[in-house]
């Protein structure tokens, strides 16, 4: 999906009125991530990054990729369950364990998730369902609807 398709998403109809978001996205687009968040009428708040640890030459141009960002934001008040001493992790490459796997992310970050943000929890573009969550994508089965408003 293209940006612009992205943050017409409805996903501002589906969050609660007080929500916190975790966007995932690589740099070419931390900036376009502001304003996927701020289309969903999200405030962004904190960058969060995942280091991993380098493989050898990989992508990148001068200087290697080797870490995601998530930009968190939030909409309304919703308080923390707790806080957090750190805005970056070196969780393990997900695909250690199983061979590569496209875009896989760290189950380390789903449970810094649940530790810091309370449910209801909802994951769009989900790779599998998870227990206690809500998941959308094409790679999931489903238990949340994304309906577009004409």
């Amino acid at each position: 999906m293209s940006v612009p398709e992205i943050a017409a998403l409805p996903v501002a109809g589906l969050a609660q009125d007080r929500a916190h978001l975790y966007l995932w996205t690589m740099n070419a687009f931390l900036e376009d991530a502001y304003q996927v968040a701020r289309a969903w009428g999200f405030r962004p708040v904190q960058v969060l990054v995942w280091a991993k640890t380098p493989r050898g030459l990989g992508l990148g141009g001068t200087f290697t990729s080797t870490c995601e960002f998530v930009l968190f934001a939030r909409r309304g008040s919703l308080p923390c369950i707790r806080r957090t001493d750190s805005s970056w992790w070196s969780w393990k490459r997900p695909e250690l364990a199983t061979g590569p796997l496209h875009s896989r992310k760290p189950e380390g970050f789903i449970d810094l998730v649940e530790s810091v943000s309370p449910p209801p929890y909802i994951e769009l573009f989900a790779r599998r369902h998870r227990l206690g969550w809500d998941v959308w994508g094409d790679e999931s089965a489903n238990t949340a609807t994304l309906e577009r408003t004409p």
